[in-house]
């Protein structure tokens, strides 16, 4: 079976935002449109994100200041998977946060005990989000409660995220893997690629993984962590100038490219631009 056969039979999408739904303030080209022709074809969409700074709320806000219609539920991020995993791990711990003001309270309201760095040595687990006030009395704080025995998690291992073509932020991997070089222990990650994210947009999707596809632009996250949940997966590479990765089942340049595959698709099947015939609309 083609790409393109393949593709025809995808029920659901879950698209990655950062680099594949917008880059810093801007809508890729044919993002809100592509959106909108799936949930015309009566597909479920889910955006799904390795965000560590804020939670699912604020990149909804965001998407529907940018035109792209989304609720609560259509939002995932790793962001706010933090609370619930560190409780069904640990229970309700003293925890040593990396991170946002606004990830303290994700973790507070979980039952877990945020501690400051003077008392890094009571902390049984230490999580890391994207930090702007990061610094070394932070990392000396981090690295010495993992080497004296506590957990070790990161939101996720992205080195760096997009911000604008061709600017970046470092990324919360980037501050992770600084308090596993001094500490000696490497973390456990809950973002893209692994398992738990996939899990959750799955479920809201609805629908089993090999109906679904994962669209992003990271093959190491998006591509490496869809291919593993049993999804068809669809890169947004930019510049395509480089061999398709096993790890993908499809290379679009944006999403205007993935529109028109999708439109042409639809027209081919007999039910007109941006659909698909009813009947194909359920398994």
């Amino acid at each position: 079976m083609t790409s393109d056969e393949s593709l025809a039979r995808i029920k659901g999408f879950v698209f990655d935002l950062d680099g594949t739904i917008w880059e810093g303030p801007t809508l890729l080209p044919g993002a809100a449109e592509l959106v909108t022709a799936i949930r015309g074809a009566g597909h479920e969409v889910v955006f799904a994100s390795n965000c560590s700074r804020h939670g699912g709320d604020v990149l909804r806000d965001r998407l529907v200041s940018m035109g792209i219609t989304a609720e609560s539920r259509d939002v995932v991020t790793a962001f706010d998977l933090v609370g619930d995993e560190i409780r069904r791990r640990l229970g309700p711990v003293p925890v040593l946060v990396i991170g946002t003001d606004e990830l303290v309270t994700v973790l507070r309201e979980a039952g877990c005990r945020p501690v400051g760095e003077d008392q890094a040595s009571e902390a049984l687990a230490v999580i890391v989000g994207v930090d702007p006030s990061f610094s070394y009395p932070r990392l000396r704080a981090a690295a010495r409660a993992v080497a004296g025995g506590a957990a070790f998690f990161a939101i996720n291992l992205d080195a760096r995220f997009p911000v604008g073509p061709d600017l970046f932020e470092p990324g919360c991997g980037a501050l992770a893997a600084a308090i596993a070089t001094a500490s000696g222990s490497d973390p456990i990650a809950f973002g893209k690629p692994e398992h738990p994210l996939f899990r959750v947009a799955l479920e809201r999707i609805g629908r089993s993984p090999d109906v679904v596809a994962m669209v992003g632009d990271s093959t190491a996250s998006d591509m490496a962590g869809g291919r593993a949940a049993g999804m068809f997966t669809i890169w947004i590479d930019q510049n395509p100038s480089q061999p398709k990765p096993p790890t993908v089942d499809l290379v679009v340049r944006d999403p205007a490219e993935l529109l028109r595959l999708w439109n042409k698709l639809a027209h081919e099947a007999g039910a007109g631009p941006g659909s698909v015939p009813t009947s194909q609309t359920r398994l």
